[in-house]
């Protein structure tokens, strides 16, 4: 279904909002050559200066369908942005809508300037509700906004379309004075607020406050568009609250040009969510409302309090943190660990019952958990991700590093037996910062190499890994299965032996990749192929990756 929008004819009438699932080149690209459905593709809101955010947790569920967030404008800056915006290859039936934000109106005009040759259009963040001194700050005066606007438009020559917040009294009167200064559409609306949610008498997000997103601003968007619509005939992108072909056509009627999802796509992999935007397409041809069945309005995201009952160092940063009680997970599968005021961060469970978790002193939030003392207490969600699934006949082969070592130690203990031993490789830097060493060998063949030879093979654990495949028969060969977790160094290194036997079909990959949210919204932890770690994996099947580099 083709849309006429600022000069183009698009593939689609769907866009996905700023700051949701399309925030990195890789996963831009990737929804450009999967969706035709998405014919406005909106860029992360992008500064000038590179801005880190907020600290996990940045998203959380205070009802079914209802989020609140707060990532705090996190960009890589202007330049950078650039620079991988210009890697992106984009049809004629495509509208790429960057999103940009200033902290001034000098900012808004460097920022557009630098951006506009690598845009179709600019969308202009007047609307953020939790970043002091950005967005809604800016938004809530219709002078300032129409001041922007007419600076922005002076300084390119391609269509400008701010994004108006729904926190004033009057959206009309914010519309009428981006209009007066030169927008060539609208963007209504952004998240509501900010409000407030909490767990167990702390509150969630690291940043307290956040903005409102989901099936409860529905009505907001609605009345936004609907008042804004009377107000130009010029574009309007809809969006806030939308999920099915039912909220769409409503959204329609009352004047959206171009219809954005974005909470609605919470918790949906990166096939789902292809398969969502087809049926969604579908549903505004044929007058059916099929694609709502996909969305999951109650997506886990609960925490569940644990006692710490032990805290064993392995040296002088790493220690494995024992919980008071189990967590029903599978081999794959992840969980978030949040500590109020401290942050949030993603682990493999290095055992289930009680719950164990290896942790590497690399940052605040891990220097924490290394001091954590028996009778603290941290909190759970999860699990998350896609439980591996490998063949009845496979000879699993595991590599792992660091922290890796949970997520194949828990690979170990669901499929390896006697009849079927799994074999492991592990490897560290020296003796002293190996862990778990009698259990992993309890439960599968274990080959340790250290890089100064203190214990087992010396080397890099991929050189060990060589030698044992070059003694394999080439039938056992064929029946193996690998499932590397680790750095990114040493699983590459570890995945161009493996290609060197096998074919890329039966390698997985999980790298530590960055995972904020944990149900694909805030696109952290971008895959080089465009995949989202958090909802397509943990662990990678090679065979679809475009660019494992």
């Amino acid at each position: 279904m083709t849309t006429e929008f600022l000069g183009k004819q698009l593939s689609g009438p769907f866009t996905i909002p700023s700051g949701i699932v399309t925030t990195a080149p890789s996963i831009i690209q990737r929804v450009i050559d999967t969706i035709p459905e998405i014919g406005v593709i909106t860029t992360k809101s992008i500064g000038l200066e590179p801005r880190a955010g907020y600290r996990e947790p940045v998203y959380s569920q205070f009802a079914p369908g209802c989020f609140v967030n707060a990532v705090g404008l996190t960009n890589p800056g202007v330049e950078e942005a650039r620079r991988g915006l210009e890697t992106l290859t984009i049809p004629d039936d495509r509208f790429l809508l960057v999103s940009i934000f200033g902290g001034s109106l000098e900012e808004f005009v460097e920022v557009a300037k630098q951006l506009a040759p690598v845009a179709d259009g600019l969308e202009l963040n007047l609307s953020c509700p939790h970043a002091k001194g950005y967005g809604m700050a800016m938004g809530q005066d219709p002078d300032m906004v129409r001041e922007i606007v007419a600076a922005v438009c002076g300084a390119v020559d391609i269509p400008v379309i701010p994004k108006l917040t729904p926190n004033v009294d009057d959206i009309v009167a914010i519309g009428r004075a981006a209009l007066e200064g030169g927008a060539a559409g609208l963007c209504a609306i952004n998240t509501t607020g900010p409000g407030y949610s909490e767990s167990y008498g702390y509150p969630v997000l690291s940043n307290g406050m956040g903005g409102m997103s989901g099936k409860g601003v529905l009505p907001i968007t609605l009345k936004a568009l609907k008042s804004l619509r009377a107000e130009t005939d010029l574009p309007l992108i809809g969006c806030g609250g939308l999920s099915s072909a039912a909220d769409c056509r409503a959204a329609r009627h009352c004047g959206a040009t171009i219809l954005g999802i974005g909470s609605g796509l919470t918790g949906m992999d990166t096939k789902v969510l292809a398969s969502y935007f087809c049926n969604l397409g579908q549903d505004m041809s044929q007058g059916t409302d099929e694609a709502a069945q996909q969305v999951c309005f109650d997506v886990d995201m609960a925490f569940a309090p644990y006692e710490v009952i032990n805290n064993t160092s392995v040296c002088d940063d790493i220690t494995v943190v024992t919980l008071d009680r189990a967590l029903d997970i599978h081999a794959g599968e992840y969980v978030f660990v949040w500590i109020p005021g401290v942050g949030e961060k993603p682990f493999s469970c290095l055992t289930h019952d009680p719950v164990r978790l290896a942790v590497i002193n690399v940052g605040p939030f891990t220097e924490h958990c290394y001091h954590l003392s028996p009778g603290d207490t941290v909190f759970l969600r999860g699990p998350h991700g896609v439980a591996i699934t490998p063949p009845d006949d496979a000879h699993i082969v595991c590599v792992a590093g660091g922290t890796g070592l949970a997520a194949v130690y828990q690979i170990a203990e669901d499929f390896g037996s006697a009849n079927r031993p799994i074999d492991i490789f592990v490897g560290a830097r020296t003796a002293d910062r190996l862990y778990f060493r009698d259990e992993c060998d309890a439960i599968a063949r274990v080959t340790i190499a250290t890089d100064d030879g203190s214990a087992g093979f010396e080397g890099r654990v991929s050189d060990a890994l060589a030698d044992f495949l070059a003694k394999q028969a080439p039938e056992d060969i064929a029946r193996m299965v690998f499932y590397n977790c680790g750095p990114a160094p040493m699983i590459h290194a570890s995945e161009a032996v493996q290609r060197q036997f096998v074919s890329s079909e039966q390698i997985y990959s999980a790298i530590d990749y960055l995972t904020k949210c944990g149900v694909g919204i805030c696109g952290a932890c971008a895959a080089p192929d465009g995949r989202r770690i958090c909802v397509d994996g943990p662990f990678i099947a090679q065979s679809e990756s475009m660019n494992t580099g």
